[in-house]
This record gives structure tokens, C-alpha cells and sequence, in this order.
């Protein structure tokens, strides 16, 4: 999913709680743009984020990490979301995730979460596999977002799905948001996921600046391929910044928690343009040292 995915904000990476409170689950660590669960979460909300959050990295892990060939990441894939649906029916899950499914269903018959949105998780770490294994892009914006669709926004409506805010504008405006972090995670990764045969500038956009997605493999940081960046990154901080309003309509910490997840994807923007734009070989972060100017961003949104 690339997590980026997603939705998981004191702006540095901190250690995921974990869903059974004592044990990490087995997964690779990762660096993250904001940290999950974080002390501005309600305790009671903690469990359950949680317990998201270790279900999508456990999926994204399967599809992403390690040496396994595509049918093995498939056919391991297609047995998570068979423990998805058994957990949903409230049967038990099968013994090799069950510090994954125990705590996950438990959060979804105390708080109703929804099997559609974990559900669309999976169908994005399945493309995602199936897009590397044929070395395949995607055409335009709108199919990028319709990836970023089921990869990101639905770890945002899962969490205000927790916090009780459910209208239109609010799930819109958290989608823009989620769905721009995903793409900001994309034009931070370009020196990582170029490498690895994942492409995921826009094919038609390419095309008008005249970049090749096979002399991406070899060539270093082009003009044509920075041009192509800025554009990216315009888009998504225009996206980002169609969705900020809903850091007022969030209650409580909540709130403060979505601002420096807004502030943390900038910071990353903000970034990426001090490079030049050339991320082909270079990956930007944030670290302790922004945190400052995030807090006093965030302050002031």
C-alpha cells in the first residue's frame, strides 16, 4: 500500500503501539512521515488504531517486503483477506496472524469498523504487486487515484469512522488529505521505488515532459524528470490543501493530531523543493529539527 498508505503527529517516526499492549507483531521496521496512535490520541482510541495500523503494515509487508516471488505474495495476500472476512463474520482467523486478527476484531465489533474499507487495503497491495510484477504504471491522475482511493482514504474514514464524524464533506475533504500523502510519499520514494520497477508518475504527464520510465533505470536526475517532480508536487499540495479545512471540524486532540499529519506531508513537500526537486536519487525526511516550524504551523491553520 505504501503506507502512505497512509494515516498514520509530533512529526517524527515513533514505534507504533501494539494491538496486544505487550508484543510487536512481526513486521519490518519502517520510517513513517507522522507516528500512529500517538499521545494525542484518546486511550480508549489507541487499541484500535492500533490494531489498524497492524493490519495494513502486516499487508503492506506481504505485498512489498522480502524476497517472495508475486504468486507467493498473491496467494498470501488472497489468505489475509480470508482471515478479513472470517474475523468479520466473527469466526476465528487462521494461526499464522492471529496477533494481527485477535486485536483486529475485537476493534471492529466494539466500534463497527467497517470491512469494505480494510478490504479496499488489500485490493490496493494486490495491484500493487501485480503493477510491479508486469512493470506496469499507471496512465493518468485519475488512475493514480483511484489507486491512492483504496491504498490511503481508508485508513482516514476508518479513523474518523472512531472519532464519530461521518459526513460528506468531512470523508471528502479526509480523502484529499490521505490520498495527498500517498502521492507525496510517491515523489519522496522516486530514489526507491524507480529501482524496484514501480512507477508511479503519471504515464500521460511523462509523456508531455518527455520522460521514459525505462531510462529512469540508468539515467541520473534529468531536467525533463524535475520538471515532471515540480509538477507532481504542486498537485499535491494543492490536494492537500483542499482537504486542511477538515482540521477544524475534527474535535479535540484529534484535531491537533490532524494538523501536524498536514503539516508533517508540507514539511515533506517544503523538502523536496529545497532539493531542487531531484529526488531520483535522494530521500527527504523529517526529523526533530522541523518539528518547531510544524507546531507552529500547525498553530496557525
Amino acid at each position: 500500500m505504501r503506507m502512505g498508505q497512509a494515516c498514520q503527529a509530533t512529526i517524527r517516526a515513533v514505534k507504533a503501539l501494539d494491538p496486544s499492549q505487550n508484543a510487536t507483531p512481526q513486521t519490518t521496521s519502517h520510517y513513517e512521515n507522522f507516528p500512529v496512535a500517538s499521545i494525542l490520541c484518546p486511550a480508549r482510541l489507541r487499541p484500535p488504531i492500533a490494531a489498524i495500523y497492524w493490519f495494513a503494515r502486516t499487508a503492506d509487508d506481504i505485498a512489498d517486503e522480502g524476497t517472495a516471488p508475486p504468486p507467493q505474495r498473491l496467494d498470501e495476500l488472497a489468505a489475509y483477506r480470508a482471515d478479513l472476512a472470517a474475523v468479520a463474520a466473527g469466526r476465528a482467523p487462521s494461526p499464522r496472524w492471529q496477533r494481527v486478527f485477535v486485536p483486529l476484531q475485537a476493534a471492529m465489533a466494539q466500534f463497527a469498523l467497517p470491512e469494505q474499507l480494510l478490504a479496499d487495503l488489500l485490493s490496493a497491495f494486490t495491484q500493487d504487486v501485480i503493477k510491479t510484477r508486469d512493470q506496469a504504471g499507471y496512465a493518468d491522475r485519475a488512475e493514480l487515484l483511484d489507486y491512492c482511493q483504496r491504498s490511503a482514504a481508508p485508513v482516514g474514514r476508518l479513523l474518523l469512522h472512531l472519532y464519530g464524524v461521518n459526513d460528506a464533506t468531512s470523508l471528502q475533504h479526509s480523502d484529499a488529505i490521505c490520498n495527498a500523502l500517498q502521492l507525496i510519499n510517491f515523489w519522496q520514494d522516486l530514489s526507491l521505488d524507480l529501482p524496484r520497477g514501480r512507477y508511479y508518475l503519471p504515464q500521460d504527464r511523462s509523456l508531455h515532459h518527455g520522460v521514459d520510465a525505462q531510462a529512469l533505470q540508468q539515467n541520473p536526475q534529468s531536467p525533463a524528470l524535475t520538471a515532471l517532480t515540480a509538477e507532481n508536487v504542486a498537485w499535491a499540495r494543492a490536494l492537500m490543501a483542499s482537504g486542511a479545512p477538515l482540521v477544524h471540524r475534527v474535535p479535540g486532540r484529534a484535531g491537533w493530531e490532524l494538523r501536524l499529519v498536514v503539516q508533517g506531508g508540507l514539511r515533506i513537500l517544503d523538502k523536496i523543493e529545497a532539493l531542487g526537486f531531484a529526488t531520483r536519487h535522494t530521500r527527504p525526511k523529517v526529523s526533530g529539527w522541523d518539528v518547531p516550524l510544524m507546531l507552529w504551523r500547525a498553530v496557525w491553520m
